[in-house]
């Protein structure tokens, strides 16, 4: 049995300790937790500034069993600054967790690479390492432009997030991936999904915080893309979608489903 962690973002409704507890119950070993919000419309919740939020969900971490993957997340916009982050840091430290998954939105790549290193610089102070990770509505929309950057900050530390998502509708290709340094792929989003010849923005963003689909029930080629990875990468699902069922049972089949994919390659 593969141990999985599950994304905050599939059930972003829920607060960190009913969704450690969700997580928990559903098989998951470790979570993903959202501690910035991402959209107007979306939730975050900055532990760092809820002492309370805070206990319980620490609570929830030990009662449970479950560990914290990554905490997200970070946009590298044209005014970041990667010096403003320690409370951020610091909870993430206090939460036990290895990433932080950071986004690229701005239009200067040299200056998200140098912002990316400085940053990384002093999350490893704090004992966290950062993902980047592509969308295909950015100006770094595919594996080999985050790779470039990655390994452009000259930072052994820093990896590239690949969601299936993205990487199916992006230029990604499987030989990028398998030309990659597996240091570079520290985890991997894993989901499902229909798939159309092409996108526009607005159905990209959609399928991407609303519409996925569970592995195996779309028409991602999930089996050719986890065939590309390092054979024991740590798997994380992200897996936003409407559903009739209850949370939990939801969550189970995600995760059995997942297991199944993998249990194939």
């Amino acid at each position: 049995m593969r141990p999985l962690s599950l994304a905050h973002l599939t059930f972003l409704n829920l607060p960190p300790p009913a969704f450690i507890h969700l997580a928990a119950g559903g098989g998951f070993a470790s979570v993903g937790l959202r501690l910035i919000a991402v959209t107007p419309t979306t939730p975050g919740y900055p532990l760092m500034q809820d002492a309370r939020l805070m206990r319980e969900t620490l609570a929830a971490l030990r009662d449970t069993g479950v560990t914290v993957n990554d905490i997200e997340f970070l946009r590298l916009t044209p005014d970041f600054d990667p010096h403003s982050f320690d409370p951020f840091l610091e909870t993430g430290a206090q939460l036990g967790a290895k990433h932080i998954v950071t986004a690229p939105y701005d239009p200067d790549l040299a200056r998200l690479t140098d912002n990316l290193a400085v940053f990384s610089a002093r999350a490893a102070d704090f004992a966290l390492k950062p993902v980047l990770e592509f969308f295909p509505w950015t100006n770094v929309p595919d594996f080999r432009s985050a790779l470039k950057i990655v390994t452009a900050t000259g930072d052994p530390n820093i990896g590239v997030l690949l969601d299936s998502l993205h990487f199916d509708r992006s230029t990604s290709t499987l030989a990028d991936v398998e030309k990659a340094d597996p240091s570079r792929l520290p985890f991997v989003h894993l989901c499902d999904a229909l798939v159309q010849p092409s996108y526009t923005e607005a159905e990209l963003l959609h399928t991407a915080r609303e519409a996925r689909l569970i592995p195996g029930q779309g028409q991602i080629r999930l089996h050719d893309l986890l065939s590309a990875l390092p054979a024991n990468i740590p798997t994380a699902l992200e897996i936003p979608m409407k559903s009739e069922l209850s949370n939990a049972i939801l969550a189970r089949q995600m995760f059995e489903a997942a297991q199944a994919v993998w249990g194939r390659v």
